[in-house]
């Protein structure tokens, strides 16, 4: 569920255009009118405001908007935006490529995203970049994360609610023989079937796994596996079974401790806002005991903190 709020009486795409204009011209920029409209408007709507802006004033929007705004809530804004598969394929390109790679940010995209999604951004990826995303892939990560994120991006997999329980019992009983039963572990039976099996397979071979072998095939995956392998393995599998609980705990995990991880929370605020930013507040509440709207809003300050929680929505 989305969380973003719409005006109920709305102005015309070429009337925001015309005041984020206004917002841009004289000394400095009116920040707070740009995030007041922007933040206030669905997907369709700032595509229609970018193709207005374009066409009134010869201008491109993205640039005018890269040229006035600084910071983190530049940031923000300009993911904010990209339609998701543009947003998508910008995170990973950024995540793989300069001299700074996030394997983290790359792999959480990737495989918190539906196979529909990943096949959506992987042609926008090809089209914006001009190289293909398994080609990053292939020369900026390594070992089996390496061939986990590559499987994971080219397999389709049914997106259905349906399983097939003696196919369930099966992965269960391999995953089982894979890690915790031997010396070592097999990580191409977990590379195979966390990269073949649809979301509602996988949440019934976690609960299987449970009932069958009295541990979480969480803590297995954990106690058998490292790095960012690890964490890949566990992003498809927290998100088979509570994508809302990954990514509260992501959240939590950047704004803990000294300092806010910032990319972060854009990231993930950004890009499920208008998916499932509503259950993730839920299941934060839940989680810590507090809002997620009071966690941004002691985490971060000015233009940034006002477009973050326009975002959030209201604080309940």
């Amino acid at each position: 569920m989305s969380t973003v709020t719409i005006p109920p009486v709305l102005t015309s795409p070429r009337d925001d255009a015309v005041q984020l204009y206004r917002a841009f011209k004289g000394f400095g920029c009116d920040t707070a009118a740009v995030v007041h409209i922007l933040a206030h408007r669905d997907i369709t709507q700032r595509g229609l405001i970018q193709q207005e802006y374009r066409a009134m004033y010869s201008e491109d929007l993205v640039k005018r908007l890269t040229s006035e705004l600084r910071g983190d809530v530049e940031k923000a804004v300009l993911l904010w935006i990209q339609d998701p598969a543009g947003r998508d394929a910008s995170l990973v390109r950024k995540a793989l490529s300069g001299d700074l790679i996030d394997p983290k940010a790359a792999t959480e995209v990737i495989c918190s995203r539906t196979p529909s999604q990943i096949q959506h951004f992987k042609q926008v990826y090809f089209a914006k970049f001009g190289v293909s995303l398994e080609q990053d892939i292939e020369f900026r990560t390594s070992g089996d994360h390496k061939k986990l994120l590559l499987a994971y991006v080219s397999i389709p997999r049914y997106e259905g609610p349906e399983v097939d329980r003696a196919m369930v019992e099966k992965d269960a009983k391999a995953l089982y023989k894979a890690g915790e039963k031997r010396l070592g572990t097999d990580e191409n039976t977990f590379i195979r079937i966390f990269s073949e099996r649809s979301r509602a397979h996988l949440a019934a071979v976690s609960a299987a796994y449970h009932s069958v072998y009295s541990n979480s095939l969480e803590k297995a995956v954990k106690s058998e596996t490292s790095g960012d392998f690890e964490f890949a393995l566990v992003t498809i599998l927290q998100c088979a079974e509570n994508p809302g609980k990954y990514f509260a705990k992501r959240l939590h995990k950047a704004m803990k401790g000294l300092g806010t991880d910032d990319s972060t929370l854009i990231r993930i605020i950004v890009s499920r806002a208008e998916i499932d930013l509503q259950y993730i507040k839920q299941e934060y509440r839940k989680k810590y005991g507090k809002t997620l709207n009071d966690a941004v809003h002691s985490e971060t300050s000015g233009h940034y903190r006002a477009f973050l929680l326009a975002l959030l929505g209201p604080n309940h």
